[in-house]
């Protein structure tokens, strides 16, 4: 991530879809010990994989959890939800990492390190120079977001250079379909629903091209959890994960399956993460990788004006709570 962080203005004016599913646990009832969890998720690769696989292989009712699973469209609703008690867990990508950041939840396991972050224009929009004064959608507080603002700062540009649209996702593929808008902060599998009806438009920035550059997503937990129940929620994260790592594509089609979607479509935008053992996110938590990945990301976020300064990463990501629950 480059060390010169330019203004980009993050709100939480993002529409939420509420659109409920199945609880996780097979029987319906409470688990063993009475533990119940309510956990949110994003409808793709990173946000559902280890849901898909906690309730495939019953790690779920292994720990006595029963785990109620809500979809919502990005990361700051969820951190919303778990200010107002409506969610105890949930999954954010790394442009909602100021949020923790900012003592709004705590950071309990770091998920993967995600590249599905695109800055797309219309076709004959061939870089972002051209969008210059031009109208672009962003899902505010987002990775979207996020990835708007680096591409234009990287380009030696801001974000007073386009007409910046808040949008929700669902909007954003609306309104670029119809021509409504000339370009789009915004990720994948997202993207592929613009494809379909816009297939010659163009990738003017990405996140994978960016050097020297990580983007951790991430599972939290509201700051008043029980630390015995977030230990062992994570915990279940963690053989999900270690599950995931060691069958990649029994995940896509368990993710595919919970998602009701194409697996081709998964298969793609599991390509664009990368996913790290368990064994290997606890060695990064030990020697501080982690907490750089979070410091670099909290520099950015200084610049956007949304933190004041950047916080000692311990205060909001348990990396003593990772560690541990990876020894039970």
């Amino acid at each position: 991530m480059r060390a010169t962080r330019r203004t980009l203005a993050l709100s939480l004016t993002v529409a939420l879809i509420s659109l409920p599913v199945a609880a996780c646990s097979d029987d319906g009832g409470g688990g063993s010990d009475g533990s119940s969890v309510r956990f949110g998720y994003i409808n793709d690769y990173n946000g559902a994989s280890l849901l898909a696989i906690a309730e495939k292989q019953g790690l779920w009712k292994k720990a006595g959890i029963d785990a109620d699973v809500s979809v919502f469209n990005n990361g700051p609703i969820q951190i919303q939800a778990l200010g107002a008690g409506d969610l105890d867990f949930g999954y954010i990508g790394p442009g909602a990492m100021w949020l923790p950041a900012s003592g709004k939840a705590d950071v309990v396991a770091i998920n993967t390190l995600g590249y599905a972050d695109r800055v797309i224009a219309q076709p004959g929009i061939t870089s972002l120079a051209d969008l210059k004064g031009k109208k672009v959608g962003v899902p505010e507080g987002t990775s979207g977001d996020m990835a708007l603002g680096l591409a234009l700062q990287e380009e030696g540009m801001s974000i007073d250079d386009v007409e910046k649209v808040p949008m929700d996702p669902a909007t954003i593929v609306s309104a670029f379909s119809s021509g409504q808008i000339d370009g789009a902060g915004l990720w994948y599998p997202m993207i592929d629903e613009i494809k379909a009806k816009v297939p010659d438009l163009e990738e003017v920035a990405s996140t994978r091209d960016m050097k020297d550059s990580y983007f951790p997503t991430a599972f939290v937990a509201g700051t008043g959890v029980d630390p015995e129940l977030s230990t062992k929620v994570v915990r279940v994260l963690q053989q999900a994960n270690d599950w995931r790592f060691e069958h990649p594509e029994e995940t896509v089609a368990q993710t595919a399956a919970m998602l009701k979607l194409d697996e081709e479509k998964v298969r793609a935008d599991a390509a664009n993460q990368e996913v790290l053992a368990t064994e290997d996110l606890v060695a990064k938590t030990k020697d501080g990788t982690v907490g750089a990945w979070l410091d670099e990301l909290a520099e950015f976020f200084v610049g956007t004006g949304q933190l004041q300064e950047a916080p000692d990463p311990a205060e909001y990501y348990l990396g003593d709570l990772y560690t541990k629950a990876s020894t039970k």
